[in-house]
């Protein structure tokens, strides 16, 4: 637990810097599609934030002790940077639909999903409220990863995927509720993303089955046609 805690933090740390040096999002290869989620959450993080600078300043004028007051001090920074490093880890960290048709999702630098494309079945835009269930997984075996308690987008799954929660605690679904800015746009790139890799995989098959085909006749007399042309031009020594 001490050792994810510290996982955690560090993620948070990297993420704000390079939210702050204004880099590109975090784990995005060459052709994978990025899906962004954070700017369903930014009046929620905008009224923590608040919160937090108000008792910060509240709490600092009230307790006259002075061990007192730094601590609490140093605890309500320590929740103003958390506020937004989690908001920064949303921003660069988003969800990425992978070239090969595989789907990551992601909630800043607490929970990271891996989909593979093999085990998607069928996407569909949906917008549903599912409160503060973070990451849990309901009866049916859906897994819900909301943005400010509302999911858009549904993965219905062909085999359950197995992921861990944002604790640490092994959990497994069959389906995945998750938020994304452009639900629409989310589940053309997945559908397109599944073609593409599908037509690869067709490609990739059909050429393995001509390379592995004996070659006909004709083929074989062009071989040894071509044999016989380099042989002639050869030089032709004769004996002494």
């Amino acid at each position: 637990m001490i050792g994810r805690l510290i996982r955690h933090e560090f993620a948070l740390g990297t993420s704000f810097l390079r939210w702050v040096a204004r880099r590109g999002p975090h784990g995005v290869r060459s052709g994978d599609v990025v899906v962004p989620y954070a700017s369903g959450q930014v009046a929620i993080m905008f009224g923590l934030l608040f919160a937090s600078v108000v008792e910060t300043v509240v709490l600092a004028l009230i307790i006259p002790w002075p061990i007192v007051h730094a601590i609490t001090l140093g605890l309500d920074v320590w929740g103003v940077y958390f506020v937004i490093a989690l908001h920064a880890s949303c921003a660069v960290r988003p969800h990425v639909i992978g070239a090969d048709g595989s789907l990551r999702l992601r909630y800043g630098a607490l929970l990271d999903v891996r989909i593979p494309a093999s085990s998607i079945g069928a996407v569909r835009a949906q917008r549903k409220y599912v409160g503060s269930r973070f990451g849990a997984v309901d009866d049916e075996g859906v897994a819900a990863i909301a943005v400010a308690g509302e999911t858009t987008v549904v993965v219905e799954l062909t085999a359950p995927v197995r992921f861990v929660r944002v604790l640490g605690k092994p959990a497994e679904a069959r389906a995945f509720r998750f938020y994304a800015d452009d639900a629409a746009a989310a589940v053309a790139a997945l559908a397109a993303a599944a073609a593409l890799a599908a037509a690869a995989a067709l490609a990739a098959a059909a050429g393995a089955a001509g390379a592995a085909r004996p070659a006909g006749p004709a083929a074989l007399r062009g071989r040894v046609g071509n044999a016989v042309e380099s042989g002639g031009d050869s030089p032709v020594h004769s004996g002494p």
